[in-house]
């Protein structure tokens, strides 16, 4: 709402407490506190610029935006040859596989939701509890994980708990970048 317009209504519900009841005026004075909150707040994200977006949904555009943070961050996972020799660690410690996943889950959830980068709402959870966004950005970066390292020869199946840890290693990075791609540009 422009200024002129928030002030004109400010000066409309002045006037309008000065000639009304009590009982009405306690009521449109209630009206002017939460007004001068929404004016607050809206002066609030504007001083944030790209930052303070309020995002819903998860739509084939946050999709693109996941996917492609997933590769900016995964691409380079993808050609350094360090990445098997995590699988390999990872397969010998299976306990080490589990925390990188939990932590990566966590990490995930942070960004998205705790972190306040943007005020992300959810919208239409799966099973009802399960936010399309967290679900969306989980699956696409461990999907994205386990095609490229496989399209581009970096793992091979014939050693499964090696091919898992080394696509583990890239799930990490991957899922955060699919994270921030995904909220940043602030759909």
């Amino acid at each position: 709402m422009p200024e002129r317009e928030l002030d004109q209504l400010f000066d409309e519900l002045e006037t309008l407490e000065a000639t009304v009841d009590e009982d009405a005026r306690e009521r449109v004075a209630a009206v002017i506190d939460a007004a001068e909150d929404v004016e607050d707040e809206v002066a609030y994200l504007e001083d944030r610029g790209a930052f303070g977006n309020v995002i819903r949904g998860y739509d084939r555009a946050d999709i693109t935006e996941t996917f492609l943070g997933s590769l900016l961050f995964g691409v380079p996972m993808a050609v350094e040859g360090g990445t098997t020799e995590v699988g390999a660690f990872f397969a010998a410690r299976p306990w080490f596989l589990a925390g990188t996943v939990a932590a990566t889950v966590a990490l995930v959830y942070g960004v998205l939701y705790v972190a306040d980068i943007q005020d992300v709402r959810v919208k239409d959870p799966l099973l009802g509890v399960l936010p399309r966004r967290f679900v969306g950005v989980i699956s696409i970066s461990l999907g994205t994980a386990v095609v490229l390292l496989t399209g581009w020869g970096r793992i091979d199946w014939t050693a499964p708990a090696v091919a898992l840890g080394a696509c583990v290693a890239a799930f990490f990075p991957m899922a955060i970048g699919a994270a921030l791609g995904d909220i940043l540009p602030g759909s």
